[in-house]
């Protein structure tokens, strides 16, 4: 595995960069989805590879080796297989992927309590109350990149800064496999180098905005009077991007508890007017939201059911369960009743989702038993199914009602069911 550790251009390589003050760290996983996926296709490491499912269907990941041909995050899977029909193409595999995301912010939360995860993939990181026990700001970004790749197998890049906005862009600087770090009395000439688009907060539009101003870099923006600026974007805007022109985000690592809720949905290749096979969706849906929560240690009591229609009107219904749970069986029980009391017939359905909402640590809401069930019942299944999905991937153990209607699926073809 790599270990780079990049400076600034203005600077001797073989000189490491000054690390002090540089505690805010931001830790970004490489194509994080294909990585994970990989796992249980190692014959498929370094090949063109997408991550996604159905031509309606956007894509979740790619490798390096497909993003050559241009193939971006949430590209429509059409234009993807167009710019690259030679990528093998996977369905995405959730349940390893929040079982991985728990295990590398567990790793985070070894190292400082102050996490502030951005998606499961992506986190800063004060290390402030680390460096006296573990070393410099880089060693301890090193210690993280060692361990996430020799327990999860995947690499991550990662940026050492004074600020978040600085080490959010040293990050994507170091992609992929790398790190870099930006000393605190150079920030300001890293900072202006970049072109605008870098700066934190400017979409197409607000670049475009800065573009007609004739500023292109980072630099023009600090020499161009805040007064322009707030009279071009607006007071928030302008303020903004001339603080952070100069390097100055006042912005600390905020400590994020866990998630609100949990959820997956799924949009269908071709629209769907039939019950049953809504109702067989809905358990690939269930299944999964219940292994991400099993894999963050969480239950929920508020399960939500959205329908999508194929006019694009979208409705949702909730309810409160009695007890939490994170059993896949008991969120499709509550999905269907929600769905069947819709009353719907033969009406064509574009997409449906399963969300749990109301979470909390599963130590703290122990799962009720039910009258009837065996001593070591389905609470003990799921998690045999965990172990054997973290071992073998997503589609080794499946409800029967999700195998046998692939039975007719031609070979090659992808499915994301799960």
């Amino acid at each position: 595995m790599s270990r780079r550790q990049y400076a600034l251009p203005h600077r001797d390589a073989s000189e490491p960069p000054d690390d002090t003050g540089c505690t805010v760290l931001h830790v970004d996983m490489d194509a994080f989805y294909a990585a994970a996926t990989l796992l249980s296709h190692p014959e498929l490491v370094g090949t063109p590879v997408i991550i996604g499912g159905g031509n309606r269907g956007v894509v979740l990941s790619a490798t390096y080796e497909a993003r050559r041909f241009g193939v971006t995050s949430a590209m429509p899977m059409s234009r993807a297989r167009r710019l690259c029909p030679q990528a093998v193409v996977l369905p995405p595999d959730h349940a390893r992927y929040s079982a991985i995301s728990a295990a590398v912010m567990e790793t985070f939360r070894s190292v400082t309590p102050v996490v502030e995860p951005l998606s499961l993939d992506e986190a800063f990181l004060d290390v402030s109350g680390a460096v006296r026990a573990m070393g410099s700001p880089a060693t301890i970004g090193q210690h993280i990149r060692d361990t996430v790749h020799d327990e999860q197998g995947i690499t991550c890049s990662v940026g050492v800064a004074s600020t978040k906005f600085v080490a959010k862009i040293a990050s994507g600087l170091a992609k992929p496999d790398g790190m870099v770090v930006v000393p605190r009395d150079e920030v300001v000439p890293f900072v202006q180098q970049l072109p605008v688009g870098a700066l934190w907060g400017v979409g197409e539009r607000t670049e475009d905005a800065l573009l007609r101003l004739g500023l292109r870099t980072v630099a023009d923006i600090a020499h161009t009077p805040l007064a322009t600026l707030v009279r071009g974007l607006g007071e928030a805007t302008g303020r903004h991007l001339h603080d952070l022109s100069w390097g100055r985000d006042p912005r600390s690592v905020e400590q994020v508890q866990r998630e609100k809720s949990i959820g997956s949905d799924q949009t269908f290749e071709h629209d769907i007017d039939d019950s049953a096979e809504i109702h067989r969706r809905l358990l690939a849906l269930s299944e999964r939201t219940a292994a991400r929560m099993r894999a963050a240690g969480l239950t929920g009591r508020t399960l939500t059911l959205r329908v999508r229609f194929s006019d694009f009107t979208t409705i949702t219904r909730s309810k409160t369960l009695r007890e939490p749970t994170d059993s896949g069986r008991a969120i499709h029980e509550g999905a269907v009743a929600l769905f069947d009391a819709l009353g719907l017939q033969r009406a064509r359905i574009r997409l449906v989702g399963v969300r749990m909402e109301k979470l909390v640590e599963a130590s703290a809401s122990p799962i009720q038993g039910v009258i009837g069930e065996p001593e070591h019942g389905w609470r003990d299944a799921d998690r045999a199914v965990d172990r054997a999905r973290s071992r073998f991937g997503a589609g080794s153990v499946r409800p029967a009602s999700l195998i046998e209607r692939d039975t007719s699926t031609s070979p090659g073809r992808h499915r994301d069911l799960s």
